[in-house]
């Protein structure tokens, strides 16, 4: 178990871990199909920033600023807002195997984006459709929870699975009207998730929810941690423990649905992210959420940049952290780790 860590001590790691972001970021601008050098990435966003004129290869200007940039910093933003949502997740239900999308979010957001591709509502649709759909599956959860008399947190994670079997079903039925040419490989490639339709206009919806939720969950982080040592425990201690599920639930679920909504399903990321950052910083959700934000993020624009240079056609994202999650799991479970 980690020792307890100073300020200071939090601090510098937090600025390590922005500092390996940034240079990764760095790194993920110069690689791909069209390769830039780090001297002309530094060229170009200093006349950006100082708001001169760019007199280089328009090319370039294209790549950096129309597609590589958007689809970074979405990487940046998707990676830490499920790894929070995830580890946030694990602390509530105190289950290590509990993932982001446990209470019925991707599979809700997989219904609806597959809804808006039959439906030919374009885009903005599809996102909408995945992001309100995700939302109502996860109400449904919470649904089915409240109508039962047993013990609210093993029945809401029961209501997750009701929900989830029943979108499955939506999506299969929905592969099987869609027409085999054009709408059918629109969804397998959405449920696969990816970043290859990322746009500028992306950036702004998705960075003020993930900001502002993940902001929301490091306040309850003190809530959080007493809710961990159990539902009794928190109540002698003066916590809420509805209120903090409530509010655990709704961030989570906002950072996923958003998350989903703009990538696709990415699986892997809020279940394994969260473990490293646990087993490597401790159990304390004041540095558990930041680390988690930062080293998903790192997590993700690596995998990205994976997907997109390892071979002519791009990898889809799912297939990818999944290729990575599920070792990753197993080594846990051979070593016989704490969890």
């Amino acid at each position: 178990m980690p020792v307890e860590m100073s300020r200071r001590r939090m601090a510098v790691l937090l600025l390590m871990l922005a500092a390996g972001n940034l240079a990764a970021l760095a790194g993920a601008f110069t690689l791909g199909r069209f390769p830039i050098s780090i001297k002309t990435l530094f060229d170009y966003m200093g006349s950006r920033v100082l708001g001169g004129q760019w007199t280089g290869d328009p090319e370039i200007e294209h790549v950096i600023w129309n597609i590589r940039l958007p689809r970074l910093l979405v990487a940046f933003l998707v990676g830490g807002a499920l790894s929070v949502a995830g580890a946030v997740y694990q602390g509530l239900f105190r289950n290590p195997l509990v993932s982001p999308g446990v209470l019925g979010v991707s599979t809700g957001a997989g219904f609806g984006a597959s809804l808006a591709i039959v439906l030919g509502a374009g885009v903005l649709g599809l996102q909408g459709f995945a992001f309100v759909f995700g939302l109502l599956a996860v109400l449904g959860a919470w649904v089915i929870s409240s109508l039962s008399r047993r013990d609210p947190v093993v029945t809401l994670v029961l209501g997750g699975i009701v929900v989830s079997a029943v979108f499955s079903a939506g999506i299969s039925i929905l592969k099987y009207l869609a027409d085999p040419d054009s709408q059918l490989p629109a969804i397998t490639f959405w449920l696969m998730g990816g970043l290859n339709g990322v746009r500028q206009v992306d950036l702004l919806p998705l960075a003020i929810p993930v900001i502002a939720c993940s902001a929301m969950l490091w306040l309850l982080r003190w809530q959080l941690d007493t809710v961990t040592f159990g539902e009794d425990t928190a109540k002698a201690l003066g916590v809420s423990v509805t209120w903090v599920r409530t509010g655990v639930i709704v961030c989570a679920t906002i950072l996923t649905a958003v998350s989903v909504a703009i990538s696709g399903v990415i699986g892997w990321v809020g279940l394994i992210v969260p473990h490293l950052a646990r087993m490597l910083f401790g159990p304390r959700h004041q540095l558990l959420i930041p680390v988690s934000f930062l080293l998903g993020s790192l997590f993700l624009m690596g995998v990205d940049t994976v997907s997109r240079t390892l071979l002519e056609a791009e990898i889809p994202l799912g297939i990818l952290t999944s290729l990575l999650g599920a070792p990753f799991l197993a080594w846990l479970m051979i070593r016989g780790r704490s969890w």
